[in-house]
C-alpha cells in the first residue's frame, strides 16, 4: 500500500476517534483545524446545530495580502489570533480543540496559540 494513503488512513481514523468524544455546542463551540501543503483552515463549530459560527483560512481574499510574507506557522498564530477576535464579537469565550488527527506541534500548536492569545478559552 502507498505510504501516503496509510498516513492519510491513520490520521482518519484518530480524526473518527477524536470526534467521537468531542461535541461542539453553541455555548462552547468545537474549534476544528485543517491544513494542507500550502494553507490552514479554522473554523467554529456547532455540532448540535450543525453550523459553522466563524471560519477563517490563510486562503480567504482578505488574509493573503496580511499573511503574503509570513511562514506557514506565522500564519497560523495569525489565522487563531483572529478567529478568537472574531469569537470573542459573537459571545465566544470557551472551546473545544479539535486537532483533527494532527499532531500538536508547528502549525496546529501555533493555531492554537493565537487563540488563547486572541482570548478563546479551551
Amino acid at each position: 500500500m502507498n505510504k501516503d494513503i496509510k498516513k492519510k488512513e491513520r490520521r482518519n481514523k484518530i480524526r473518527r476517534r477524536i470526534r467521537s468524544s468531542i461535541r461542539g455546542t453553541s455555548e462552547r463551540p468545537r474549534l476544528c483545524v485543517y491544513k494542507s501543503n500550502k494553507h490552514v483552515y479554522a473554523q467554529l463549530v456547532n455540532d448540535l446545530d450543525a453550523v459553522t459560527l466563524a471560519a477563517i483560512s490563510t486562503n480567504s481574499d482578505d488574509m493573503k495580502d496580511k499573511l503574503d510574507d509570513k511562514s506557514k506557522t506565522e500564519s497560523a498564530r495569525e489565522i487563531g489570533e483572529i478567529l478568537a477576535d472574531n469569537a470573542q464579537d459573537k459571545g465566544i469565550d470557551k472551546a473545544v480543540f479539535d486537532r483533527s488527527g494532527y499532531k500538536y506541534h508547528g502549525v496546529v500548536k501555533a493555531l492554537a496559540e493565537g487563540a488563547r492569545e486572541g482570548g478563546l478559552d479551551f
